[in-house]
């Protein structure tokens, strides 16, 4: 898959069908996430993948807007170090980065993902830190459902020229 085409048909996917994805895959993933642009290349970023069935049922208890992780071949929770960079404005931004690598690199490899926001609410880090048992220098950010699509999803036309500006408002 070109880029391009890759960036006007990623969609965000919530009905799966389960089915395993392979160790490599999600190597090939973690990888593209490890390689998103981050404040002076400090990449504030840990990865925690859950392929655990028992655990990604319990999600939805915690987030939610998380529903689909029970169909989900795994989930990514992109969470930031503040050991790495301390400052939420920054990491923010950064595990931002990651994420969107992320739901990039699944589209490309044939996979469905959907971003589901963690930071800045302060219940559901609270809830996915104890879930993980995640150290406190550990922020949870986001978390990334991926799978086999059900179905697949119609490309939608979202080019909106109005919105563009050159030079002044």
């Amino acid at each position: 898959m070109e880029i391009i085409e890759a960036l006007m048909t990623r969609r965000s996917v919530r009905e799966f069908v389960y089915q395993p994805v392979n160790a490599k895959t999600i190597e090939i993933i973690l990888k593209a996430a490890m390689h998103a642009p981050s404040a002076l290349n400090r990449q504030p970023w840990q990865f925690f993948v859950i392929t655990n069935l028992e655990l990604l049922k319990m999600i939805p208890e915690i987030h939610p807007y998380s529903t689909m992780t029970l169909k989900a071949s795994l989930a990514v929770v992109v969470c930031a170090d503040e050991s790495i960079v301390p400052n939420p404005k920054s990491w923010g931004i950064d595990c931002s980065n990651a994420t969107i690598q992320i739901l990039l690199a699944a589209h490309g490899l044939g996979l469905g993902a959907v971003w589901c926001g963690i930071y800045p609410n302060d219940d559901l880090q609270k809830g996915f830190q104890n879930l993980l048992k995640l150290p406190e220098t550990i922020h949870p950010f986001s978390l990334v459902p991926i799978g086999y699509p059900a179905e697949p999803l119609p490309i939608i036309d979202r080019f909106l020229p109005e919105r563009i500006h050159t030079n002044q408002w």
